[in-house]
């Protein structure tokens, strides 16, 4: 998310998994084994641009909002709303030709809010169709001055609409050519994200990062030690990532049911 998908530092493409190999057992989520810690089903939004003191905020904790569109400090009806327990999330064109849209993350710049070492983090959304649309939900890790990590749970570009992404990255902070990243392009039926809700999940744990579509796993990447940190979920709606966007329809919407995670029981 931090920098363009198209051009990504070092990157390497791992096929998403036909059939899994794995036992049965790790082919769906189990969330027996979980605690739930943090639930977010959206029947009301507590956000403000920065914070303090509020679940969400809008913007990025480091203040690195990138894409095409900007995101927007929150008022009454943009970029988000609530209605019977689902957040609609809006990007819009406005009458200065500029595009503006929304992200929530649960992080303050100041540390403040939830974030996780290890678990399961989930969200069921419907995602917006639309050439030069970018829509996500993904981790960043915290409490380190020399690289960030990252998991992109789903990235979806309105361009192929027969597929999202999943990606693992550590960024470093301190040399650039040291940042390492690997990535999976998940196939799914064109157009069924857009039809219908889906859960998106990612568990971490010391041995692997695994990424979850309606609870089947579509792809594992063992786990960078630099993930050894409390991760913190995003949630957003762009443009760009390297694809035009001038015919990207106004107003578009991603809708999210909740935004959930869990912890790992003793």
């Amino acid at each position: 998310m931090i920098v363009s998908r198209r051009s990504l530092l070092g990157a390497v493409l791992v096929p998403a998994l036909p059939r899994l190999a794995w036992a049965q057992d790790e082919a769906t989520i189990d969330l027996s084994r979980y605690e739930l810690v943090f639930d977010e089903p959206f029947d009301t939004l507590d956000v403000s641009a920065w914070g303090p003191g509020t679940r969400w905020i809008a913007h990025t904790p480091w203040n690195g909002d990138f894409g095409d569109a900007r995101f927007a400090d929150p008022v009454e009806g943009f970029p988000f709303t609530t209605e019977n327990g689902v957040l609609r999330i809006e990007a819009r064109k406005g009458t200065d030709g500029k595009w503006r849209s929304g992200l929530l993350a649960s992080v303050d710049r100041n540390g403040n809010g939830f974030s996780q070492r290890y678990g399961y983090f989930e969200t069921r959304a419907k995602l917006p169709p639309g050439l030069g649309l970018w829509s996500a939900f993904w981790l960043i890790g915290r409490t380190n001055p020399g690289y960030t990590a990252e998991v992109d749970i789903v990235e979806h570009y309105g361009q192929f609409p027969e597929r999202f992404t999943s990606s693992v990255h550590v960024w470093n902070r301190v040399d650039k050519t040291k940042s390492r990243s690997v990535y999976s392009r998940i196939p799914v039926p064109s157009g069924s994200l857009y039809d219908d809700f889906h859960t998106y999940g990612a568990s971490v744990d010391p041995q692997w990062i695994r990424i979850f579509l309606d609870r089947k796993e579509v792809w594992r990447t063992p786990t960078p030690p630099e993930f050894d940190v409390p991760l913190y979920p995003i949630v957003n709606l762009n443009l760009g990532a390297g694809w035009p966007i001038d015919q990207a329809p106004s107003p578009s919407f991603m809708y999210v049911d909740y935004v959930r995670a869990w912890k790992p029981k003793a």
